[in-house]
């Protein structure tokens, strides 16, 4: 009885782990598990869970020994700046298609600036999961 009495009372502190860069991380590294450690501290802001990060890419230098934060990674990007890349134009039942050149770097999701071969024009679009650029309309 005096023991549960005892272990009610004794202040417990949460142990908690914390995931470091194993190696240095350059830019737009794509993690893998071997780039990634867990050190046994509570590091504020650091991810607790290798498993979140791997298949992420960085979007920043990380340093070996540092903590890997959720804001350092991010969707690997699937169209590369200066690239050769399809645009989708939708309105109602009519659909476009032209070929573009990506002016920025993107993951599926992000919006990027396009410029369109043919005409020159500009235009910003969604980038697809599959790469393809939706201009207009969301699918």
């Amino acid at each position: 009885m005096w023991r549960a009495l005892i272990l009610a009372c004794w202040p417990l502190t949460a142990q908690a782990d914390s995931v470091i860069a194993a190696r240095n991380l350059p830019a737009q590294t794509v993690i893998a598990e071997g780039d990634l450690m867990l050190a046994a501290a509570v590091i504020e802001g650091a991810l607790t869970s290798t498993e979140a990060a791997v298949g992420q890419e960085t979007r920043r230098a990380i340093y070996a020994g540092r903590p890997v934060r959720t804001g350092d990674l991010g969707p690997p990007a699937l169209v590369e700046r200066n690239a050769l890349v399809a645009l989708e134009y939708r309105a109602g039942g009519l659909v476009i298609r032209a070929e573009g050149r990506a002016l920025a770097r993107g993951a599926a999701g992000e919006t990027i600036r396009v410029m369109n071969i043919e005409s020159k024009t500009t235009v910003t679009g969604l980038i697809g999961p599959d790469g393809l650029i939706h201009v207009g309309e969301l699918p």
